[in-house]
């Protein structure tokens, strides 16, 4: 059954399309072969993952050392829950290992040409997507990781206290916000960026101020990491990556009166896909509510661990406990059972769940109007 997504979401992994994805990549002088070794064994392991359709690999015509791996996944939730794990971190470092650059890209499949157009011919439930989608070229990506229980206070002086970098990247590429919050020991960063998220990244990656609160809150974080050592930063920052699964698009999100949260939801053992859908269905249907205070949402997953950022308008907007309305008792009760920690006995609806959920914010930029 095709699922009718508003115009107003601008990015979802719950439509049911299939994805292809993309890694582009430059290997080091001399490690074809190592590389093309490195991709057979990984290419047998990655055909029994759930979701799986098919990969190639491609040397491009031109450049010997400029590779291409193309895979076609049934859905995004499937793909995410592949790359997001700990097992996969395991399987691509010999890859990774071979390349000065590597960067991945994901497409939803809206047409193609050879099997006919509703996707009926494909294996499994995968099918393209209804319609194409709109959005203002904006990319949301978060970061998570943990600090060290007691740190909280050091962590969020460091971190609330930097220079921010140059909004400008490229010609093409800028960075438009940053926003950063905390939930007991838990920090997650949010960043929006208008063209290439990779590029914003790197750029933003190479500024001293930055290096500098990083090198900072080393001592505090609970995973260890060492940013001179390329591997160890790349791997720290892959187990940090937050990917966003849905995105509601905004309007009106510059306007004085709006205020930005972030919700931090621990779902169950498995049930963090099903709890970013449910929270995505809740703001889509906000969004859609006359009078309503929600100007946009992004919901973040990765595993268990579920990040809502709402954009909410009007004196509501102040007050999280508020702004997200009351959930009728069967909604309730769907959130209470994917949650790890269901509401305290006697809580009911979304008000007391968004304050016992929502995060303190650490600091809010945005980037100077362009000229």
């Amino acid at each position: 059954m095709t699922t009718t997504l508003s115009e107003r979401v601008s990015q979802s992994a719950f439509d049911g399309s299939m994805l292809r994805v993309v890694l582009l990549m430059d290997l080091h002088e001399g490690a074809q072969q190592r590389f093309f070794e490195a991709y057979e064994q990984l290419r047998h392991d990655i055909a029994a993952v759930p979701g799986h359709i098919s990969d190639q690999l491609c040397q491009s015509f031109e450049n010997p050392s400029q590779w291409l791996i193309t895979s076609e996944w049934e859905s995004a939730p499937q793909y995410l829950a592949w790359v997001n794990s700990e097992h996969h971190a395991e399987q691509v470092r010999p890859l990774g290992a071979c390349a000065r650059s590597m960067r991945p890209l994901k497409y939803t499949v809206l047409r193609e040409t050879g099997r006919g157009y509703d996707g009926a011919s494909r294996p499994g439930p995968a099918r393209l997507q209804g319609a194409p989608r709109l959005g203002a070229g904006i990319v949301r990506h978060a970061l998570t990781f943990t600090v060290k229980p007691g740190s909280e206070k050091e962590v969020a002086a460091i971190l609330s206290d930097y220079a921010s970098p140059a909004a400008r990247v490229d010609d093409h590429t800028r960075l438009c916000r940053t926003s950063l919050f905390m939930h007991g020991n838990r920090v997650v960063r949010t960043v929006e960026v208008r063209g290439d998220l990779m590029a914003a990244l790197r750029h933003v990656s190479e500024q001293p101020e930055v290096r500098a609160v990083e090198e900072a809150i080393n001592p505090y974080l609970e995973q260890d990491r060492d940013l001179g050592d390329p591997e160890s930063a790349r791997m720290f920052f892959m187990r940090a990556a937050l990917p966003a699964v849905h995105h509601i698009a905004a309007d009106g999100a510059d306007a004085e009166d709006v205020r930005r949260h972030a919700l931090f939801y621990p779902a169950k053992p498995g049930c963090g896909p099903a709890l970013a859908r449910f929270l995505a269905r809740q703001d889509e249907a906000a969004a859609h509510r006359p009078g309503g205070a929600t100007v946009s949402s992004s919901i973040f997953q990765r595993d268990d661990i579920v990040v809502r950022l709402v954009d909410v308008r009007g004196p509501q907007g102040a007050d999280p406990q508020t702004a997200f309305g009351a959930l009728d008792p069967r909604k309730a009760g769907v959130l209470a059972r994917l949650l790890a920690e269901p509401p305290a006995e006697g809580a009911t609806g979304s008000a007391p769940s968004a304050a016992r959920h929502a995060m303190r914010l650490i600091t809010d930029r945005r980037a100077p109007a362009e000229d």
